[in-house]
């Protein structure tokens, strides 16, 4: 076998535990992989070195683990050879050694990092742990080379022991070969003025999960020089500024807001990703042709770089990262759960702190780019796929995206005095506003048209500021829409949000509940689904909100807007009847929480504080509680942009590769200003030829988005296998791992069941429809009429034949269907109901009594109104589930179950005892004469029954003697380094 197959194939043994220790754990809130290791498993074949190899015995046998007997596989050098060791005749009976890319293997989920002297060795695994790949890192070379060798051939645990075993026993005369990390994921490699750093994450938790593929934040990370240690043969010389800017990259917090996923391109909208799968499968294609991550939102995108021009498949090896906001929370509806997700991804384009990025850039990338997705989807099936041979198109999946941004004109603040607000200036007035345009034409491009602007800088102030980049930005408006077609005119939205919060006769909320439904009607949402039984919603379009700093007055918009996207995606998912969802409820104040989290990570990302203005300030409410915190809040965003932001602002430059050292030009330090970091040299685009004026757009940017139509693949599903096109499956339901509920991440998730108060659910007088309206009286008066929104049980549009879900006809009057299940018509032992609501506005009143407690004579006069009998049989399974009653019968059998043990005579004798219990009598009835006289015990039995009735005097020393006994068979095994819980057979 090549080197090139033991390289990227298997695992050392000793690894193997310390990754199946970390199978289960992989599901705690923060994962932690350690770095204690003992090669002790690494040894037993023959000398390969990390220099050169040597002959060795040919097909020497060999012994597996689980006692099976296999051929010795051995190896040259870590250089694939063209020739194995093996004889060509016994490797031409064998399977092919499969190659990444092949049958759907190449997806590594673990990572363990080996070295020795001269050489880093990292080893990738699945997430199965059976197959693996291998990448050697060359440390002797000269600083700022990169030598890495990447091996495209897939192994198995064991060949991927004995690789390990090769170069341990080839280094022995220079330490051999150690663990040095284990870890989740490589970043990159990145270099300052010597030699190239690797970062390595070791520490993740999971955020969230779409379509069975989770989505993980990074909470800890290292930093691993490639030089050669100071005790090695080789010595390099090291910059007396290496340093400095070492620790300058660590003023930025890797641990703080970066996400990762393994098998989701979480830098592209779910939109695109359904769009870009189902292209590839009408093409026939396992994946689509051009798998590219959106490099706008890859914050390691300058540590992949190195990555890129070496390695064959850089993805395979190394993780993208976006920075901005994740968070997912459950909304529970009746036993219908829906999953919340909001994905905020920061752009790296001209990134920075608040008041040293303003505007934008001459590219047309503005400050504070952030794109929001809000995913609402009802978990009825996790994956991405619709049952049956219809891959992606899972109808019960929907989004909305809108985007935040700086104004993008060419403006300036100077933070260098003492003043919280410093003066505005437009550096650059152009009377093209070419910023501008190439910053829309940037959104045509991503969303497609139209484009809804919402600026809500001030309008009237004392002393001009932020009007002055109002008119300015309408100018800008109204030059760019005069050249785009009438339908595809920028929608432009001015209004002074600051001045309506405090005036007394203006409803801000009110406006914007108008602003947003008015978006959602120009953009609409992306809905999946398949043509044939359910209607596909695109989204074109986007909403552009921005305030001068984009945080507080933004966030606010955004939350109305994602609050009306959220009763739209429900009403498309068949949980409401309308498209509204009233404040004060449970689900907007689960939709709440997640904006005013995502409004505090944006806001310190790039102000240096939490939110200034909330959602309370804006609708008026605990105005007084919230004025100190507000001050606060102020005091520390004005701190950290006076004292803080510059150097955070180099740790960016730093990270994101907008700084490169070199030789003979100024450090980074002793910049005056990084204004040449950000925009594009003038001799370089001064030569090519610049866009048009007039026709400042590109027409196919503003094409309406369609999704390909869904095809019949199962053809094509007969010759490949399923992880091809999509592994979810391993990764959500991980066979073969152990875990418990408190360390699923769906058990743990936040959900809209902690706004129910307890004691009212055990009072039985709490109403669960998260869409009711707490006005903090409903407890008192459970007679007063409802106010909450229904929850009707439409199902999906357009699906005919479906008897269990139920719709509604043309004129307004629900269809029959079955709504409950079996279990609760059961419970009840009442004939299933005919109806079309779950939660009616007209509830039945039973004398304010629950009903678990009424008689069945009451119950047979209960009115027979489908209403009425809609909120009985929902009340009754609410009491039912809450108050639960064991019946005499359910009692009895347990209370014999639990006294069972106590009533077994002992018996000493063949004869039966007195007053034997029925099971007694029962067992021995059971056992024939025939069956006792074929019981027997060897010589071999009694003997190891002596064995172990003999103990010595100190039971707890082990002996030489006592080694041959099986008993210490498994902790000699254990003291090697095997798991004690492994089922495995132990030979004598």
């Amino acid at each position: 076998m090549s080197m090139a197959g033991l390289e990227d194939r298997g695992l050392g043994a000793a690894q193997t535990d310390v990754l199946a220790t970390d199978e289960e754990a992989e599901e705690e809130e923060e994962e932690t992989l350690t770095t204690a290791f003992t090669s002790t498993e690494i040894r037993s074949l023959p000398q390969y070195g990390d220099e050169a190899p040597r002959p060795s015995e040919p097909n020497p046998p060999r012994i597996k683990a689980d006692g099976e007997h296999q051929d010795h596989l051995t190896s040259t050098s870590f250089d694939s050879r063209p020739h194995s060791l093996r004889s060509e005749s016994r490797r031409k009976e064998e399977a092919p050694y499969e190659r990444a890319r092949e049958n759907g293997v190449c997806k590594m989920h673990k990572f363990s990092l080996y070295e020795t002297a001269s050489r880093y060795y990292l080893v990738g695994g699945d997430i199965t742990d059976r197959k693996f790949r291998i990448l050697k890192i060359d440390r002797t070379i000269e600083a700022g080379d990169l030598n890495v060798a990447e091996d495209d051939v897939v192994y198995t645990k064991e060949e991927m022991k004995q690789l390990l075993n090769v170069v341990d026993d080839g280094n022995k005369s220079s330490g051999g070969l150690k663990l040095k990390y284990s870890t989740w994921g490589l970043l990159g490699f990145i270099r300052f003025t010597g030699p190239y750093y690797m970062l390595l994450i070791t520490k993740r938790s999971h955020v969230a999960m779409i379509g069975g593929h989770y989505i993980y934040q990074i909470d800890g990370t290292e930093l691993v020089s490639l030089a050669i240690p100071p005790s090695s043969r080789f010595k390099l010389d090291r910059h007396p500024e290496e340093a400095r800017f070492v620790g300058i990259l660590n003023n930025l917090d890797l641990s703080r807001s970066f996400y990762f996923s393994y098998s989701y391109d979480i830098t592209h909208t779910l939109q695109h990703n359904v769009r870009r799968e189902r292209e590839a499968l009408l093409l026939k294609q396992p994946a689509p042709i051009q798998q590219e991550h959106n490099e706008m939102f890859i914050w390691n995108h300058y540590l992949l770089e190195p990555a890129r021009s070496i390695l064959k498949k850089t993805y395979d090896w190394c993780l993208p990262i976006v920075h901005g906001f994740i968070d997912q929370a459950n909304l529970s509806i009746y036993g219908r759960t829906v999953y919340i997700t909001i994905i905020a991804r920061r752009s790296r384009i001209f990134a920075g702190a608040r008041f040293l990025k303003r505007g934008a850039n001459d590219l047309g990338y503005v400050a504070n780019d952030v794109e929001t997705e809000q995913i609402v989807s009802e978990m009825l099936t996790t994956s991405l796929h619709a049952p049956g041979p219809k891959l992606y198109a899972n109808p019960n999946y929907t989004s909305y995206v809108q985007h935040r941004g700086s104004i993008p004109l060419y403006w300036t603040q100077d933070s260098s005095g003492v003043t919280p607000k410093p003066d505005i200036e437009l550096n650059l007035v152009d009377p093209f506003y070419g910023a501008a345009a190439l910053h829309f034409d940037n959104l045509f491009s991503r969303y497609g048209a139209p484009v809804y602007v919402l600026n809500l800088v001030k309008a009237r102030e004392r002393t001009p500021r932020e009007s002055k980049l109002l008119k300015e930005f309408t100018n800008a408006i109204t030059y760019l829409n005069q050249f785009l077609p009438r339908d595809k005119k920028i929608i432009y939205k001015a209004w002074d949000m600051s001045r309506a919060s405090k005036s007394r006769d203006q409803d801000v909320i009110g406006t914007l509940e108008s602003i947003a439904e008015d978006v959602m009607t120009k953009t609409s949402f992306f809905r999946n689904g398949d043509y044939e039984d359910t209607e596909i919603r695109m989204q074109n379009g986007i909403a552009r909100t921005n305030c001068i700093d984009c945080l507080d007055r933004t966030n606010a918009a955004q939350f109305v807007i994602g609050k009306r996207a959220l009763g739209h995606q429900l009403h498309a998912l068949g949980v409401l009847s309308d498209t509204s969802i009233d404040y004060d409820t449970d689900a907007v104040n689960l939709l709440t929480h997640m904006f005013h989290a995502h409004g505090d990570t944006i806001a310190v990302q790039y102000g240096g504080s939490h939110l200034v203005n909330t959602m309370e300030t804006y609708r008026k409410i605990n105005q007084w509680t919230s004025h100190s915190r507000d001050m606060v809040e102020s005091f520390k965003r004005y701190y950290n942009n006076s004292f803080l932001d510059r150097q955070r602002q180099e740790a960016y430059n730093l990270f994101l590769g907008n700084y490169i050292f070199a030789q003979g030009q100024p450090m980074l330090w002793d910049l005056s200003t990084d204004y040449y970091l950000h925009h594009a040299d003038p001799r370089a685009w001064s030569a090519k030829k610049q866009q048009s004026y007039i026709k400042w757009f590109h027409p196919e940017y503003l094409s309406n988005r369609t999704m390909p139509e869904s095809c019949d693949i199962r053809a094509s599903l007969s010759t490949k296998v399923l992880p091809q096109y999509d592994d979810y499956w391993l990764e959500y339901y991980k066979p073969l791992a152990l875990s418990s509920f408190m360390k699923v991440f769906c058990f743990r998730m936040n959900s809209s069941l902690r706004y129910i108060p307890f004691k009212s659910t055990r009072e039985g007088t709490h109403d669960l429809s998260p869409f009711r309206v707490r006005d903090g009286n409903e407890h008192e008066n459970i007679d007063k009429a409802r106010h909450g929104k229904d929850v009707a049980d439409l199902g999906p549009r357009k699906s005919p034949g479906d008897d269990i879900s139920i719709r509604e006809t043309s004129d307004g009057t629900p269809s029959q269907g079955k709504l409950l299940s079996g279990w609760l018509h059961s419970q009840l032992r009442e004939p299933r109901p005919l109806h079309s609501r779950i939660l009616s506005d007209h509830a039945l009143e039973v004398n304010d009594r629950p009903l678990a407690s009424m008689k069945s004579s009451e119950v047979a006069n209960m009115p027979k109104d489908k209403s009425a009998i809609a909120q009985w049989t929902l009340g009754q399974l609410v009491v039912n589930s809450l108050n639960p009653t064991v019946k005499d019968a359910e009692a009895g059998e347990y209370g014999r179950y639990i006294n069972h043990p106590l009533n077994l005579p002992l018996v000493v004798s063949i004869d039966t005892p007195p007053s034997p219990g029925l099971d007694f009598l029962r067992y021995i009835n059971s056992i024939s004469v025939e069956a006792v006289s074929s019981l027997s015990s060897t010589e071999e039995d009694i003997n190891d029954y002596v064995e172990f009735l003999n103990v010595s005097e100190d039971p707890l020393t082990v002996t030489d003697a006592d080694t041959p006994k099986k008993r210490y068979k498994a902790y000699r095994q254990w003291l090697k380094g095997k798991s004690l819980f492994k089922q495995q057979r132990v030979d004598a």
